[in-house]
C-alpha cells in the first residue's frame, strides 16, 4: 500500500493485459464470429462499425474489433460476448460492446434496426443506412468517412433509403471544433449527401 490522492491508501495492482497482439479481422473472421454467435448466444444483438461494413457493403474492409451490442444492456451479455471471443480463439479485446453508449444516445435508434441474422434463439440486427451514418459522424475519422462514402455508394446502387435530411441536420448540430481536417471530412460527407 501507498498513499494515493488526498492521503487515501491505495493498493498497487499489476496491470492486466493479454499477450495477444491485435490483428486485423477480415470479412471471413467476422462471419466466423457471427456463425459461432448463432450457436452460442441468445437474445437480441446489434452489429455496428467496421465489422458490419466488412460483411454488408465493403468486403475488403478489415477491423481490429467487432462491435456487437447486446440489446438488453446487461453485464451477462458482455461476459457472454467475451466468452464467445475466447472460445473462437480471439482475444477478448476483439469484441466490443462500448458502442452501445452511442447507439442509445441516438433518438429513435430502436426503430432504425434491420434483421441481419435470425435463428430460433438469436437475432442479430444491423442499423439502417441512416443510423449507420449517424453513428459515424460524431467522430468521423478518415476511416469513418471512407465507410460513410462507401455506404452511400452502395445505397445508391442497391436502392436503399437514407434520411439525408436527418444526417445533414445531425452534421449541422455538431460543434465546429478546431480540427481543420475534421471540418474538411464533414464538408466532404455533406457534399456527398447533397450530391
Amino acid at each position: 500500500m501507498r498513499d494515493g490522492p488526498r492521503g487515501f491508501h491505495c493498493v498497487l495492482h499489476r496491470v492486466y493485459s493479454t499477450s495477444v497482439a491485435s490483428r486485423a479481422l477480415d470479412t471471413s473472421a467476422v462471419r466466423a464470429l457471427l456463425d459461432a454467435a448463432e450457436r452460442r448466444l441468445a437474445g437480441e444483438w446489434l452489429l455496428v462499425g467496421g465489422a458490419l461494413a466488412s460483411i454488408w457493403f465493403s468486403p475488403d474492409r478489415t477491423t481490429e474489433d467487432v462491435d456487437l451490442i447486446g440489446l438488453s444492456g446487461t453485464n451477462e451479455e458482455r461476459l457472454a460476448l467475451m466468452d464467445l471471443a475466447s472460445e473462437v480463439g480471439l482475444p477478448v479485446e476483439a469484441v466490443n460492446s462500448a458502442a452501445d453508449y452511442f447507439v442509445r444516445k441516438t433518438t429513435g435508434w430502436r426503430d432504425q434496426l434491420e434483421v441481419l441474422r435470425k435463428t430460433e434463439r438469436l437475432t442479430v440486427f444491423r442499423p439502417t443506412t441512416t443510423l449507420f451514418l449517424l453513428l459515424k459522424i460524431g467522430r468521423l475519422t478518415e476511416q469513418d468517412l471512407e465507410d460513410c462514402l462507401r455506404l452511400l455508394d452502395f445505397a445508391d446502387r442497391e436502392g436503399l433509403s437514407i434520411d439525408r435530411d436527418r444526417v445533414r441536420a445531425a452534421l449541422d448540430e455538431l460543434p465546429p471544433g478546431d480540427d481543420e481536417a475534421l471540418r474538411a471530412r464533414r464538408a466532404s460527407l455533406r457534399g456527398r449527401l447533397d450530391g
